[in-house]
Formats: C-alpha cells, sequence, structure tokens
C-alpha cells in the first residue's frame, strides 16, 4: 500500500472516529440519569442500563480504534508501517488495503486473539 494512500485512509478514520465520537458525546451517550423526578417503572430502569451501557462499549470501542490508528500513523513517521509489530514479517497488502491500522500480520494477530 503506498504510504501516502495509508495517511489519508487513516486520517480519514481519524476525522469519522472522532465526528462520531463528538456526536455521542454530545447527545449524552452512556448518561443513565432519569429526565423526571417520578418512579420509573423497573424496566425501564433497565432499559435504560442497557443502554447506557451500549453507548459506552461504542465510545470504548471508538477509542480503541483510534489508538490504533494513531499508532498506525506513527508507525508510517517512523518507518515502520506495514511490517508486523510481533514477527517482523510483511503484512499482506490485502490486510492493509481492509484494515491500514493493522500492526500484525494475520498469523500474529489471530495468536494475539486466542491469547486474549
Amino acid at each position: 500500500m503506498d504510504l501516502q494512500d495509508a495517511r489519508e485512509q487513516l486520517e480519514q478514520m481519524l476525522t469519522e472516529l472522532d465526528a462520531a465520537t463528538t456526536t455521542l458525546e454530545n447527545e449524552g451517550a452512556g448518561e443513565s440519569s432519569e429526565l423526571s423526578t417520578h418512579d420509573q417503572h423497573p424496566a425501564d430502569t433497565a432499559s435504560e442500563i442497557a443502554d447506557a451501557d451500549r453507548e459506552n462499549a461504542i465510545i470504548e470501542a471508538a477509542e480503541e480504534q483510534r489508538v490504533q490508528v494513531r499508532a498506525a500513523l506513527a508507525r508510517i513517521e517512523d518507518g515502520s508501517y506495514g511490517t508486523c509489530t510481533d514477527c517482523g514479517t510483511q503484512i499482506s497488502e490485502a490486510r492493509l488495503q481492509v484494515r491500514p491500522e493493522a500492526a500484525r500480520c494475520i498469523e500474529c494477530q489471530s495468536k494475539a486473539e486466542a491469547a486474549a
């Protein structure tokens, strides 16, 4: 993958992640405070908590992806982009096309996920 194309794609991803996270946070995502002083039915409270948990998970996943994208941009800068951070082999072009933020080759990524 051309480094300039990778950089542009990663920067675009970062912009989209920032915009999505900002929108969710501005809409009060993850908050579970009641809007009125009247007691709600327990099922309403459970739904509200489940929604808040789901929104928090989305925000956390976006933050984790943001970290990965920034790390990929740093690898472009230091010249190590496209090299697996675990084994040192070249990451396939196809993988980088699909996951430009990938730090590991498919084999090492599979091992890391199995160990987690």
